[in-house]
Order: C-alpha cells, then structure tokens, then sequence
C-alpha cells in the first residue's frame, strides 16, 4: 500500500520544488524592479513601473488551470510535451513567479525609509543597497511569503495532477474519483495536509531565526 504513495509524492515534492526554485528566479528580479522603479524610490520609472505592474497583475488574475491550458504551446516547445511531471514545471512556475515578485516589493515597502536613505547619503549605489540593505531587511517577510507561495504550488501541483501532470492529484482522481477507493483519497489527503504542514513549520520557524528585529 505504502509503494501506491511514494512515487506520487515523489512527483509532487518534485514539481513544487522545482518550481518554486524557477518562480523565484524569474519573480525576484521582477519583485525588486517593482520597488525600485516605483514613485519616490532609489530607481523612480513611473512608466516602467507601471507597465510591469500590468503584466504582473494579468498573470496573477488568470485561474491556474486556465493559465496551464494556455500555455499548452508554450509547454511544448520548452519541454517537448504538454502534459506530465516535467511539462507541469513550466505553468506552475509562470503562475508561482507573480506572487513571489508582489511578495518581494511587499516585503521591501516595510523596510524604514531612513535606513535606505542614510545608505543613499553615505553614496551607496542601486546595486549596493540591494544587496546590502533591502534584501537582507526585508528577508523574514519574504520568507513568510514564499512560504505561502510553496503552499499554494502544492495546490496547483494537485490541480496539474487533475489533466494528466501526476503526482497526489492524479492519485486522488485516478483512484479516489475513477475507482470509488475512498481509502486511497483520504490517505491521499492526509498526506497533502502534512506537506502543507511541514512547509508552514519550517517556514515559520527560518522566518523567525532570521528576524532581527
């Protein structure tokens, strides 16, 4: 019975790692570009700004499933295949990165004005306070914020697995849905409820080591 789970959740740690760790190259970057380029920041692009604040909020109001069958060309030609474990990669990071870049300007809109502006004034340069002062202020709540982020890719991950991606969700339709196996839903659940879980804990408990406030 044991084996009838592994490799599913196998598949899902897989799809929400893997995509967490593309979502957040792509959505970082975007993340800083949003604050720096905003009204009165380091940066000041009202127009850039705006524009990629666009593009940011269109993809993030795009229903998951939606967003996958969308980009079903897309898929293919990055990864050869529409559907399957790798293929879902490619939505579930495109869907995860405008989050993680929202969490990124967010996060960085708590840090004290004065801080930024004393790095300005002893003549620190964009990068510099980037790397120096914004990233490493504003780190616990960005924690907190990917640690939302990977919760909600498990979900996606489950929705990906509903047409065909694998993992728990296509466990839980195969077996739960097709065949009447309530045992194996509910195990299926359970073990989707303890991912999520655990996800919480350790991300609550690094966002809260690193806080030195």
């Amino acid at each position: 019975m044991a084996d009838l789970f592994l490799l599913p959740t196998l598949q899902t740690l897989y799809m929400v790692s893997l995509s967490t760790i593309f979502a957040l190259i792509i959505g970082f970057p975007i993340g800083v570009l949003l604050y720096i380029t905003e009204e009165g920041s380091i940066w000041e692009n009202k127009i850039f700004n705006g524009i990629l604040g666009g593009i940011v909020n269109i993809f993030r109001s795009v229903p998951f499933l939606i967003l996958m069958t969308i980009l079903f060309p897309f898929t293919k030609l990055i990864v050869g295949k529409r559907i399957g474990i790798t293929a879902a990669l490619v939505p579930l990071s495109i869907s995860a990165a405008p989050f993680i870049a929202r969490i990124m300007e967010s996060s960085m809109k708590e840090i004290d004005r004065g801080v930024i502006e004393s790095s300005l004034a002893m003549g620190a340069t964009v990068g510099e306070i980037i790397k120096m002062v914004l990233i490493p202020e504003s780190l616990p709540s960005i924690v907190a914020g990917i640690t939302l982020t990977i919760i909600n890719l498990i979900g996606y991950s489950a929705m990906a697995g509903a047409i065909g991606a694998g993992g728990l969700g296509d466990l839980a339709i195969r077996y739960g849905l097709h065949r009447y196996q309530a045992d194996v839903m509910m195990v299926t659940l359970v073990i989707i409820v303890i991912l999520v879980q655990g996800v919480q804990f350790i991300g609550t408990r690094l966002a809260s080591k690193i806080d030195r406030r």
